[in-house]
């Protein structure tokens, strides 16, 4: 395994602001990240109280079912004890969702390890599970590669209903059929007989959507110590109790300020992330296990369809009382997290970095601060069926991400065309429509009104040549199918529909190919938040 390191070409402004330690992006964070933050950060935590007694107890009771390494179980007694939290977080996936849900919980590991280090404090790992996002069209699908092009695999089962993914039941005969597709498409290795045994092992012993991606993490990052919660757990939820009464109490400033400041983040050039607007409560109500979003209106709060009308008193006893009624969005899920647990640090992507720039006077508000923002890892994996080809075209990844494979590909394309042909149809063309040209001026001269059907001919002919060239062309390029598909595979691997491959492609596309020691091996290269991308030869 091979560690190259690079800075892309700007795909997120944000972001690359954010690297830049004299940007006034950090106006709108508590932190610039560098040691000096984390070490302040770690000193204001000491001047807080939080139950992490009873949250390492919560967090046990959701584990316990998909099993507790030593690590995990260590963690959990840190914790206890009052250890610092690095966060990351995911909606529930399939497959474990895109590779950037791994690079997070890699990125939260490797950090929570190098800040206990430098710190010289007990530091733990804590992946946070959007189990109550309801948008499964997000997270019902994966992508591979078939035949050296972009396959999109999708999980068939439908709802119509906003169910979050926590309570939506998996059609396990449907994901089995979806999982073997996938892996169908991974191809016979060494290793694929017991990694998807063990896939679907899981599957079977999954009810929901959260429970299948759990499973998966928990046996991929358990020997790591990796920490997990789904935001919708009904104990979590009771333990949130208060912390949703505090945001309630203070609901329409919260909205208030978070449209401020986005508005200020929009004069600074970096957009309306979140398109805050006043009137949003910014919580969702959950009823039959669906989620409708909260907005005040007439002194009421109601969702858009007006089935749900609550006084403020009313959210508040539902706040003390059921609070498993209540979700979070992206404004008030950080500020939970915040009041939660005792977060050094959040390890986001370029989205949540985003809208974490709009957060800062809602958390101050509440009297809170804003952990430091850790931006994850950029990962992309070269496997051993592209490196040769790398090589062969004299490219680097970086070409590749450039474009300059297409290129090469086109430039290809062009050169193996038979002119010869093409000049040969072209000119038979020009032939046929000089004849109809005759013969329309004879049809004239006799009088005889027949422009439209003629017209109707040509148009006919016309197409025909076009097809006869089509099909031309796919003969020539038939018989250059290796090179081609060779180039579409650098392209499909690397930088698939002119994105990053962290975007599209699931871990087991590469567990597959490698074997289950795979991701101890990523975590042992020890890569730290920056703004490289790493590119890793496998």
């Amino acid at each position: 395994m091979k560690l190259e390191q690079n800075v892309l070409p700007v795909q997120n402004k944000i972001l690359a602001q954010y690297w830049d330690k004299q940007s006034t992006i950090h106006n709108f964070f508590d932190y610039v990240y560098s040691d000096d933050a984390f070490h302040a950060r770690a000193q204001y935590l000491t001047t807080k109280t939080y139950d992490t007694a009873q949250l390492s107890k919560i967090i046990q009771l959701y584990m316990t079912p998909f099993g507790l390494s030593e690590a995990c179980e260590r963690h959990l007694k840190e914790l206890a004890e009052g250890a610092y939290v690095i966060v990351g977080g995911q909606q529930a996936g399939v497959l474990t969702g895109p590779l950037y849900s791994v690079h997070k919980a890699i990125s939260v590991i490797l950090l929570a390890r190098q800040q206990r280090e430098k710190l010289g404090k007990k530091v733990i790992p804590l992946f946070w599970i959007a189990g109550e996002d309801h948008d499964l069209e997000e997270i019902n699908h994966t992508y591979t590669t078939v035949d050296a092009t972009l396959k999109k695999r999708v999980y068939k089962e439908r709802s119509k209903r906003k169910t979050m993914a926590s309570t939506t039941a998996i059609n396990k005969e449907e994901m089995e059929s979806f999982v073997r597709t996938v892996f169908a498409d991974f191809g016979e290795s060494e290793y694929t007989k017991d990694l998807l045994h063990n896939v679907l092992t899981h599957l079977h012993a999954s009810d929901t959507f959260t429970d299948f991606f759990t499973a998966l993490m928990n046996e991929l990052f358990a020997k790591y110590g990796l920490l997990m919660l789904d935001a919708a757990f009904p104990a979590f939820r009771q333990y949130e109790a208060d912390f949703f009464v505090r945001l309630i109490e203070h609901n329409e400033e919260i909205a208030q300020v978070v449209v401020a400041q986005e508005e200020a983040f929009n004069q600074a050039g970096y957009g309306k992330p979140i398109e805050a607007v006043a009137s949003n409560a910014n919580l969702f109500f959950v009823q039959g296990g669906e989620r409708f979003l909260l907005e005040r209106k007439d002194g009421y709060y109601t969702n858009a369809l007006g089935s749900i009308k609550l006084t403020k008193e009313q959210l508040l006893e539902v706040a003390r009382q059921t609070p498993e009624k209540l979700s979070n969005n992206v404004v008030t899920r950080p500020l939970m997290q915040e009041m939660t647990m005792p977060v050094l640090a959040f390890v986001g992507g370029p989205g949540e970095l985003a809208y974490w720039a709009t957060l800062k006077p809602a958390f101050s508000l509440l009297h809170l601060q804003m952990p430091v923002f850790a931006p994850r890892l950029n990962i992309t994996l070269v496997p051993r069926t592209v490196q040769p080809l790398l090589a062969q075209n004299e490219l680097t990844v970086l070409d590749v991400m450039k474009g300059k494979a297409e290129q090469l590909k086109n430039r290809f394309i062009e050169e193996v065309q038979d002119e010869n042909a093409k000049e040969k149809l072209a000119e038979m063309q020009r032939n046929l429509l000089a004849q109809y040209n005759e013969l329309e001026q004879h049809l004239r001269e006799q009088q005889l009104d027949l422009n439209n059907i003629i017209e109707k001919n040509k148009q006919y002919h016309c197409r025909q040549f076009d097809y006869l060239a089509a099909k031309i062309g796919q003969e020539i390029l038939g018989k250059h199918d290796v090179k081609i598909k060779q180039f579409n595979l650098m392209i499909t691997e690397l930088f698939p529909n002119q994105n990053l491959q962290e975007r599209y492609f699931n871990p087991y596309q590469y567990l597959n190919l490698y074997g289950p020691t795979l991701v101890g091996s990523l975590i042992e290269l020890d890569l730290v938040p920056s703004d490289q991308h790493n590119y890793i030869t496998l």
